[in-house]
């Protein structure tokens, strides 16, 4: 990150390096310090207010040295300081902080789910705006934002959880033993490979919409010596981004069953085709995770077995698409495709033109990366603020992503089918791919009495 050529003593290659007490400066940019200059550093005084772009880093990347309620506490702490010094221009100030935990809440509101967080806001609350009515409408307004905030947090948490039980209490049956009248198949419920990967893309900007930015970094940070406390730390921090996760696992075994379902081939065919109609559409909305999504469930063994299917169909567009999503020298044409979105979005007279939906897993890898290829801290002590910068460059980048509304109209039987219509496990989809496309050795032969044996036990158990 361009960071010094020689972290003991802070000195660049170019430009010029400053100390100011506990802070390091390079070319005017802030590249260190220690923990409590830096929480210094974000509480306002009556002439000073933190840059925004410095509040968003920090208090996004805090949380790998100290957790949101420690930080809180402390901010709390210096703000009653400077009101104990008696500062006759300490009406100046309230502002100020009302407009720090307003970022706070409004950029990290899942961190006051924490209940040590609610009780020291409405401490603040009250040093805060003693006195200074605008000051105190202004916290009353901010808190009601916050408690809606979380109570919509609550309630997508649960239809998520509703919908993922759903899915489980109707497990997909065997192959022979499911007709057509039992389960819908994705071109009954809608044959328009355009509505489909716009009903896609309005799950992934719902889903998108609930993952809070300091969940990224929470997948690496410190664990909570307090986990069973009640409250925000009893719920697992990157519950909403590990949901996404599991969308993304689900759309890629909704794709592999709905191909190795069908009976004929010329079925099988038609809904290889119509899948990848419907990941061309994606990619050209913008949706990348769905795309890679279908291109992933396409690529199972199970599917990618059925040469006979596979004849059948015209792979052109297919394997356009595959070598946009290819892997290798790090995903570079994706990455050429998701700046040419970027810039897109940027650029953009619609919503719809403003979409950019990221290859989600392939995000959290780079952040995940990028933290764990460059030191927290300096041999100084000091924590290496540049690293900071960086991470907050990333996920602020998710943070434009995640606003846009979704322009398509909704269509909720699309919308359910997709979210809780029973898929095949891996050993349901390898014995439905057999069952389709016999074994052609005897691997496959064994694989497929063993498959048989297995799930006829579990079904007869359950």
């Amino acid at each position: 990150f361009g960071g010094p050529a020689d972290p003991k003593e802070g000195r660049f290659g170019n430009g010029i390096t400053a100390s100011y007490g506990e802070m390091c400066y390079h070319d005017n940019s802030l590249v260190s310090g220690s923990l409590e200059a830096l929480i210094q550093h974000l509480v306002p005084t009556v002439d000073y207010y933190p840059d925004r772009s410095y509040v968003f880093t920090f208090l996004l990347s805090s949380r790998l040295f100290l957790h949101p309620y420690e930080l809180m506490s402390r901010v709390c702490h210096l703000c009653v300081e400077q009101q104990r010094s008696g500062d006759p221009l300490l009406d100046k100030v309230a502002p100020k902080l009302v407009q720090l935990l307003t970022e706070w809440t409004e950029t990290f509101p899942y961190d006051f789910r924490d209940e040590r967080m609610m009780r020291c806001l409405k401490d603040m609350t009250h040093h805060v705006a003693r006195g200074d009515e605008y000051s105190w409408r202004a916290m009353q307004q901010m808190t009601q934002r916050l408690i809606k905030r979380l109570s919509a947090l609550g309630q997508y948490e649960e239809a998520v959880a509703a919908l993922s039980a759903v899915a489980l209490e109707r497990p997909a049956s065997l192959k022979n033993k499911l007709t057509s009248a039992q389960r819908a198949d994705a071109m009954s419920v809608c044959d328009d490979p355009f509505v489909l990967a716009q009903q896609l893309t309005h799950i992934e900007l719902d889903r998108l919409s609930f993952i809070g930015p300091e969940e990224f970094i929470q997948t690496f940070a410190l664990k909570d010596p307090l986990e069973n406390h009640k409250g925000f730390f009893r719920k697992r921090k990157t519950s909403n981004l590990e949901a996404y996760v599991n969308w993304f696992n689900r759309l890629s075994y909704l794709v592999a069953t709905e191909i190795c379902l069908p009976v004929k081939k010329k079925h099988r065919a038609r809904a290889i085709e119509f899948f990848i109609d419907v990941a061309q559409e994606c990619f050209n909305i913008g949706n990348f995770n769905s795309l890679m999504a279908i291109i992933t469930g396409m690529n199972m063994s199970p599917v990618s077995r059925l040469k006979k299917t596979w004849s059948k169909v015209n792979t052109d567009k297919f394997d356009i698409l595959e070598h946009q999503m290819d892997p290798s020298s790090n995903f570079s044409n994706y990455r050429t495709a998701l700046r040419g979105a970027t810039q897109r979005s940027e650029t953009a007279h619609s919503s719809q033109e403003r979409i950019v939906i990221p290859f989600f897993s392939l995000l959290i890898k780079d952040i995940y990366f990028l933290n764990e290829g460059c030191a927290s801290r300096l041999t100084t002590g000091h924590i290496n603020f540049e690293k900071l910068w960086e991470l907050a460059k990333q996920v602020s980048e998710f943070l434009v992503w995640r606003q846009v509304v979704c322009p398509f109209q909704r269509d909720r039987r699309i919308l359910q089918f997709l979210v809780t219509s029973p898929v095949f496990n891996e050993d349901e989809l390898h014995l439905a791919s057999y069952e389709s496309e016999g074994p052609e050795n005897h691997m496959e032969k064994d694989s497929r009495r063993s498959l048989r044996s297995s799930l006829l036990h579990r079904e007869n158990r359950s």
